[in-house]
């Protein structure tokens, strides 16, 4: 839906430039952003209705499963890559751009992203620190050398020599969160950090019910930062949250990054 006098959809205009003006005012602010900003890309979300584990057993793609049997791993993770992404080569939308041009203005500090798909890089943000790592590269389970996962892909799908291994004989793995595994330390120690100094939280595109990146948005209201929950269902923060925006994310952050 279009903006008028009256905002965009849900949201009027008055909730647009007070989320405008905290942003302009703020002297650090911080976005979370979760697979709602990612299915505008056309990339599927994987919990909910119709969602990736919906089609895909999670335990094809634990700790264990790699350790135990690669070649079946990475088998069944090829699947996923084609169930995800298909013949579609996913580019960033306008909720990622809005989030570059924020960045790139000086109004918020960094992305913090829950996403796997690369595509905050893709748009220009430079800050963007990937909770659950990334799709675009793999590592050695051995000596920890990363590569862009794009030609590991089609070689493993190609010849069908799996898994696919390093010069030094590891296995790669996608540079991802496998299930069975914590959450990356540095990654969020980092996330905490600027939460909590945060003076304005963006919470958009998220469920902000998948632990602990949940906890970021609670982190930051707790140390009494505006928080704002952009996301079309109901979420565990919307009654922390100083603003709540049930609209298209793709829509009402370019609106905000206009009115700031």
């Amino acid at each position: 839906m279009a903006e008028d006098r009256h905002g965009i959809g849900n949201v009027d205009s008055e909730t647009l430039d007070a989320v405008a003006e905290a942003l302009r005012t703020a002297e650090t602010a911080v976005a979370l952003t979760g697979a709602g900003v990612s299915t505008a890309s056309g990339i599927p979300s994987f919990r909910g209705d119709d969602g990736i584990w919906e089609r895909h057993d999670p335990a094809d793609f634990h700790r264990r499963r790699l350790d135990a049997d690669p070649a079946g791993f990475w088998e069944d993770r090829l699947s996923l890559r084609e169930a995800i992404y298909g013949d579609v080569d996913p580019e960033p939308n306008a909720a990622h751009e809005a989030l570059a041009t924020l960045e790139s203005t000086g109004h918020i500090e960094a992305v913090l992203t829950q996403n796997v798909d690369g595509l905050h890089d893709a748009a220009g943000t430079d800050r963007v620190i990937e909770l659950h790592g990334t799709h675009r590269r793999v590592v050695c389970d051995d000596c920890g050398h990363r590569r862009d996962a794009e030609a590991v892909f089609e070689a493993a799908s190609g010849d069908g020599d799996l898994p696919p291994r390093c010069d030094c004989g590891g296995v790669y793995r996608p540079d991802v969160v496998l299930f069975g595994e914590p959450m990356p330390d540095v990654a969020m120690n980092e996330a905490q950090r600027l939460a909590r100094d945060s003076d304005v939280f963006l919470a958009v595109g998220s469920s902000l019910s998948v632990r602990p990146a949940s906890l970021l948005p609670k982190i930051a209201a707790e140390a009494d930062s505006t928080l704002v929950v952009m996301n079309y269902e109901e979420t565990p923060r919307d009654g922390s949250a100083t603003h709540v925006l049930r609209a298209d994310v793709t829509q009402v952050l370019p609106a905000i990054a206009e009115r700031v």
